[in-house]
């Protein structure tokens, strides 16, 4: 009889439980059994409740901070890799820490060079993520990365919106690569907003480079944080004269008064995908599902099959 290849393994990190269910669901398996024991101090250690031996297993979670996140995962994969796993996957739909991915001034840190770092002492094997904030960061690992577009769920669903005189647009130049491959794909214009920050998370200054006036414009973005660069280019946007303004931005962090800053603009709707889970309802937050796509890449890195039609950008 031919040789059968077994199934893998799916687990999943607490926060991210309810992505994992249904990623787990379109792969056509379970969940499997994972235990957290919790200590007064705060401290906590998971206990994978089956036999992993000799197995390929995905652990699903995203790291956005808290710190929590991440040393689950990291205590997870060190589990497995002690539990004599073959194979051990860490599906990371939102690979935190991402933002600090070069020496902007003296005397700071490269955190997602030390995150790839860590998870590849801990275990794993393999990444699948999803829109790096910077996509050099994949060098950072001497493991294999595969790095997926939210392109594959955002640009079927601006298709069907019909939207004439599209324009897509950057919200500052570090996007300028995306936005172009959007325009490319959709056949549209694009522009740019030009910002100055005061520090994180705080803009002194904005400008905008191109026209947007009677155009509806899509702006993307990797992700939204507090909402105050999304919001003020939309804005900024509606005073030039667009028709609308939409915003595709794969990561919802949504912090702060990012909730409050979405109802209170000219955004029409901000779509996201649930990377990382929703804190609050909004009525003009619309959030994409991501499972099937993961589940469809983890099946072929199983059977060792291609993947390059994942990625559209």
């Amino acid at each position: 009889m031919p040789y059968q290849v077994p199934e893998p393994k799916i687990f999943a990190c607490t926060q991210s439980t309810i992505l994992g269910e249904k990623i787990a669901a379109a792969y056509g398996a379970d969940l499997g059994k994972i235990k957290f024991s919790r200590y007064s101090d705060g401290e906590f250690q998971p206990s994978f409740e089956e036999s992993i031996r000799g197995a390929r297993i995905f652990i699903i979670g995203s790291t956005n901070p808290g710190p929590e996140n991440l040393m689950e995962m990291l205590l997870m994969l060190d589990a497995a890799k002690r539990a004599s796993a073959r194979h051990i996957t860490a599906v990371m739909p939102y690979f935190g820490w991402a933002r600090q991915d070069r020496k902007d001034k003296p005397r700071v840190p490269i955190a997602a060079k030390l995150v790839a770092k860590m998870l590849e002492t801990a275990g794993a094997t393999r990444i699948i993520t999803m829109d790096l904030h910077a996509d050099q960061i994949q060098g950072f690992f001497e493991k294999p990365v595969d790095h997926l577009f939210a392109s594959t769920l955002f640009l079927p669903y601006v298709q069907s919106l019909n939207l004439d005189n599209l324009c897509i647009a950057s919200p500052d130049m570090g996007g300028s690569k995306r936005a172009y491959a959007y325009s490319k794909a959709l056949a549209s214009d694009v522009v740019i907003c030009y910002k100055q920050r005061a520090k994180a998370n705080v803009i002194a200054k904005m400008e905008l480079i191109g026209e947007v006036k009677g155009k509806n414009v899509v702006l993307v973005d990797d992700l939204v944080d507090t909402a105050g660069t999304l919001t003020k280019a939309a804005d900024l946007m509606m005073e030039r004269g667009a028709k609308s303004v939409r915003a595709l931005t794969t990561h919802g962090l949504l912090s702060g008064k990012a909730y409050e800053r979405i109802e209170q603009s000219k955004l029409q709707e901000l779509i996201i995908t649930d990377s990382i889970p929703s804190i609050e309802n909004s009525k003009k937050i619309r959030v994409l599902g991501c499972a099937e796509l993961f589940a469809d890449v983890m099946h072929r890195v199983h059977h060792n099959t291609s993947i390059s039609s994942k990625f559209i950008m």
